[in-house]
């Protein structure tokens, strides 16, 4: 008898821990099931702001652009300089003087603009350049700009020193150069290029008072001529004077081709 006894209290027993191993079974069941869901929305939140941080912007990659010399520039300064090298690139690789050479658009100096794109008697765009000027012999070492003809093609060279100067200054300088397109010159022809580079001075630097008083060597040199240039009423008169003094064309004729009007 107390061995069934035994036996039945064993069962009640086993029962009882099946009973309790259900319940935690459940219960951990239920806890597990319960904790599930909790994640989903966790989850949509942080797609959520994910999307509204890419909608704003906030995690949008940045185009970033460098000019030559690697400093950092704006997509419309990038659009810019492709379009001026794809109008230049036969003319030069410097874009200092692509921005010279747009301010020469329209006005006074549109002719020596569409001279140097390859209206000129050469057929050719002209090519231009920053160069030590020495190289051409010593006595150009001190000259700021020179037009240079080689194999039937033209070259205009600024002085070196110059390569820090105004676009407008250039813009002038680079005026007077295009008129030279062949293997003549005289006192004529330098007193209206002289005057040319004179007048576009004039007019650009109207645009920019603070030229007025630059000191770079470029501008004292415009500013010099554009002096002339008004003190004679707006004419060659005190221009023509200066050149016909310049020891530098002492050995030149007084007329060449196209250029055979002493009242220029």
């Amino acid at each position: 008898m107390l061995e069934a006894k035994n036996k039945k209290n064993i069962k009640v027993f086993a029962a009882g821990l099946i009973a309790t191993a259900l319940i935690q079974t459940y219960t951990f069941a239920a806890e597990t099931q319960a904790v599930k869901p909790v994640l989903k929305p966790a989850v949509k939140i942080e797609k959520t702001e994910q999307k509204q941080n890419n909608f704003l912007g906030f995690n949008r990659k940045e185009e970033t652009y460098k000019d030559s010399a690697g400093n950092p520039i704006s997509k419309e300064q990038k659009e810019r300089s492709d379009s001026l090298k794809k109008t230049y690139k036969k003319v030069t690789k410097d874009e200092k003087i692509m921005e010279a050479l747009e301010l020469m658009k329209g006005g006074l100096s549109d002719f020596s603009r569409r001279a140097i794109l390859g209206n000129n008697l050469s057929g050719e765009p002209m090519m231009i350049d920053f160069e030590d000027l020495s190289k051409f012999g010593q006595a150009y070492t001190n000259f700021d700009a020179l037009g240079w003809k080689k194999k039937d093609r033209l070259y205009i060279y600024i002085n070196k020193k110059h390569q820090d100067a105004p676009p407008e200054a250039l813009a002038a300088v680079l005026s007077h150069e295009a008129l030279h397109q062949d293997d003549f010159n005289s006192l004529n022809e330098e007193t209206y290029a002289w005057t040319l580079e004179a007048a576009v001075w004039t007019q650009l630097s109207e645009k920019n008072p603070k030229y007025n008083d630059s000191m770079h060597p470029l501008v004292i040199r415009e500013n010099t001529l554009k002096k002339l240039f008004i003190k004679g009423n707006y004419t060659s008169k005190y221009i023509r004077k200066t050149v016909f003094s310049n020891p530098g064309y002492a050995n030149l004729p007084s007329r060449s081709p196209g250029f055979e009007d002493d009242d220029l």
